[in-house]
């Protein structure tokens, strides 16, 4: 028997009683205990690309993330806006992921997606891959970007020149290059001043064929055959890249050699592809927004730039036109594709 006073009265209480009360407070206490077990809340990224709909560089992104311990649907949630090449869309849609408060956004695609997320907010950090991000305004600087951006320099524009080199040195017989490009990219200006200039080096010509949309891909290439190019060149655009498998066919049907920026090109049946690996930097996107998820500031992460080019040469599609790569080009080539 237990014995309790309180001012004049006095309570006896028994074991029993005693033990009834324990269970009853353990009672009161298990809805607290289950409020602080909780899990918390699942972070929220906003996702903004020109693309029409998803691409395997989304799913790299999706795969840094899982490497780093967020699984979408599980540990992190991601709004996707697919603008399907409407800039006005990625405005709007740029608007819309910030009115839902993520924590941050990712712009992917160019410099229209980096552009309308800038535009759209000052507060919420942003994580993009694109060209030059100095020269379009981005950020005062690569090393202290500053505000709420940061990313990764893609360096698609500085290596047109370089690939216009290995194309000449692939294929000797060069003399009139068909240039294909966007001329809505900002990545276009530097790449036609670029290629210019190492045309005039090398001695050949280029024939610029500017392309908007999908739509004009036919027209392209048939003003590209009146005027008999014999090589190709495709300036890195995020359209462009999209439209990959389409490109390819169209420069098979009319036999010409091309060189391209990314290794999917070559992948999917192009000559020759020089430039970054695109699903590592997408990887490394991820790595920039966990960074972030776990505290750190856009303004505090340089401007990352890829440490290593790759030159994929497809040997398959160089029989197929009869051409013989010469040996000096295949002892560079990262990658042959028999």
């Amino acid at each position: 028997m237990t014995q309790f006073r309180i001012s004049d009265f006095e309570f006896r209480i028994g074991p029993t009683a005693i033990l009834i009360v324990a269970l009853a407070l353990g009672d009161l206490a298990a809805p607290l205990a289950a409020d602080a077990q909780q899990p918390a809340k699942v972070p929220r990224i906003g996702y903004l690309s020109p693309r029409p709909g998803p691409s395997p560089v989304d799913e790299a992104f999706r795969q840094g993330l899982r490497e780093l311990g967020y699984a979408e649907g599980q540990t992190i949630a991601i709004e996707y806006r697919w603008a399907n090449w409407g800039s006005d869309r990625l405005a709007a849609f740029a608007a819309e992921l910030v009115r839902l408060k993520v924590e941050v956004i990712v712009s992917t695609g160019g410099n229209l997606a980096a552009l309308a997320a800038k535009d759209a907010t000052r507060m919420i950090p942003i994580v993009f891959t694109t060209a030059d991000p100095v020269g379009l305004g981005l950020v005062p600087s690569l090393s202290r970007p500053g505000g709420n951006l940061t990313g990764i320099n893609n360096m698609t524009a500085e290596l047109n020149a370089k690939r216009l080199d290995l194309l000449k040195e692939a294929v000797p017989r060069a003399s009139r290059v068909g240039v294909l490009a966007n001329p809505g990219s900002h990545a276009y200006r530097t790449a036609r001043r670029d290629l210019e200039a190492a045309a005039r080096s090398l001695g050949v010509g280029l024939h610029f064929r500017e392309v908007r949309g999908p739509n004009e891909l036919d027209t392209a290439f048939a003003a590209m055959a009146k005027e008999r190019v014999d090589t190709l060149l495709v300036v890195n655009d995020a359209m462009l890249s999209d439209q990959r498998d389409r490109i390819v066919d169209l420069a098979a049907k009319a036999r010409l050699p091309g060189i391209y920026e990314w290794r999917e090109f070559a992948e999917a049946g192009g000559l020759m592809s020089y430039g970054a690996n695109s699903s590592e930097m997408y990887r490394g996107l991820a790595a920039y927004v966990v960074k972030i998820l776990k505290g750190a500031k856009p303004a505090d992460l340089p401007i990352e730039q890829p440490r290593k080019f790759e030159l994929v040469v497809n040997l398959k599609t160089a029989k197929a036109l009869r051409l013989t790569i010469p040996q000096a080009v295949l002892v560079r080539a990262d990658e042959v594709i028999q």
